[in-house]
């Protein structure tokens, strides 16, 4: 038995179903004669045409949408995978953070640190602008006999000297920084001691008296302290793969090991240590000082460049050596380092403490009134004036 559709109510609504032996299917013909062709019958005959069936998606009702994602085995497995991305992401991220810092205080904590930098009675208050007093000692610490006859620098009895002492000094505006050294053979008073030349202060009390007669000297503050041995200062040198110097003539000097052809050339560390300590040129000490300042600044500019920095090959050697043989004040950190070479990136002015030869001695006398000058404004946090500058 067939089913016939039931007729549209007064109001045009049809209920029922199309229904063939009793399955609940619609049959297509029925489907389609009934969407295209509905009527209506009208009172006292005749039939009014019924509009087709809008069954496209826009008549449907609208309402929220969702998105299949598929049975809940392949969700779970979805969400799997997203929480291993976030875990290896987070991760990775951890690591990126926590391994340099680590590294970082490791470095720190190979730092020697000395009290260099304590406080007595009289000392200069805090100035604006940054001082680093960096010092080059005669040690023979790490050197054995064979180092010390290759590199020509003797037994070293007696008492420890500083070799080299130089001011790099940063002013408050933080451009155009002064490499400063003060020639060893100044005559200076050493608290205690009288009327001396500065390196004796190094002999009579180390780091703490020497800092300590330059600020009395001079009123300038000094905020760190940084000092390198003879081993030390060839290991850092050979650790950038050397450094690029320019003599003006071949120098040789057999009691410092060295013997260099004119021109630029790179240069090891053993090169290096003889070509900073010769005084056999003419102004002896004044020659010596202003290549001092001279190697300093080539060595800040290849420890500092690209090449060195992003090279890991170089980086973690210098960082190595570096830690390894640089004594520091008590207060000093890794950081202050860092920003010591960066702060000499832009260029540095080098000059010299003012000073006139005293007749017959071989000593130094600061001339008052320019080395005056040269440390006001580095009290007062400026620049130091060009016209006191001196080679």
């Amino acid at each position: 038995m067939v089913d016939r559709p039931n007729h549209p109510d007064d109001e045009g609504n049809v209920s029922g179903v199309f229904r063939r032996g009793g399955s609940g299917e619609q049959p297509d013909e029925f489907e389609q004669l009934y969407r295209g062709s509905r009527s209506h019958a009208e009172p006292g005959g005749g039939t009014r045409k019924l509009p087709p069936v809008d069954d496209s998606p826009r008549s449907r009702p609208q309402g929220r949408s969702r998105t299949y994602e598929g049975s809940g085995a392949t969700r779970r497995r979805r969400e799997a995978r997203r929480r291993r991305r976030r875990t290896i992401f987070f991760t990775v991220l951890i690591l990126l953070l926590v391994i340099p810092g680590l590294l970082y205080f490791w470095l720190d904590s190979r730092l020697e640190r000395v009290p260099a930098l304590a406080d007595y009675e009289g000392r200069p208050d805090d100035q604006p602008g940054t001082t680093y007093m960096i010092v080059g000692s005669d040690s023979r610490e790490g050197l054995s006999d064979e180092d010390m006859a290759e590199l020509a620098t003797g037994a070293g009895e007696g008492a420890r000297l500083a070799d080299t002492v130089m001011l790099l000094y940063v002013p408050r505006s933080g451009d155009n920084p002064a490499l400063v050294s003060i020639p060893r053979d100044s005559l200076v008073d050493i608290p205690d001691h009288g009327r001396e030349r500065v390196n004796a202060a190094y002999s009579y009390g180390g780091p703490e008296l020497l800092t300590q007669t330059f600020e009395l000297n001079s009123g300038v503050r000094v905020d760190h302290y940084v000092e390198v041995g003879f081993s030390g200062f060839v290991d850092i040198v050979d650790a950038v793969g050397g450094v690029e110097l320019c003599p003006d003539e071949p120098m040789v000097d057999p009691k410092a090991g060295l013997d260099m052809e004119a021109g630029c050339q790179t240069v090891s560390g053993g090169e290096a240590l003889g070509y900073v300590r010769t005084r056999a040129t003419p102004r002896a000490d004044l020659d010596r000082v202003e290549r001092q300042r001279e190697f300093f600044g080539a060595l800040m500019d290849r420890a500092t460049s690209p090449s060195v920095m992003f090279n890991p090959f170089r980086a973690l050697p210098l960082a190595m050596e570096g830690t390894g043989n640089f004594e520091v004040d008590d207060n000093d950190r890794l950081r202050h380092l860092i920003s010591m070479g960066l702060s000499m990136r832009s260029g540095v002015t080098t000059s010299s403490v003012p000073v006139v030869d005293v007749p017959g001695s071989g000593a130094l006398e600061w001339i008052e009134s320019d080395s005056e000058v040269m440390f006001q404004a580095m009290r007062n946090g400026e620049e130091v004036p060009e016209d006191v500058l001196q080679d």
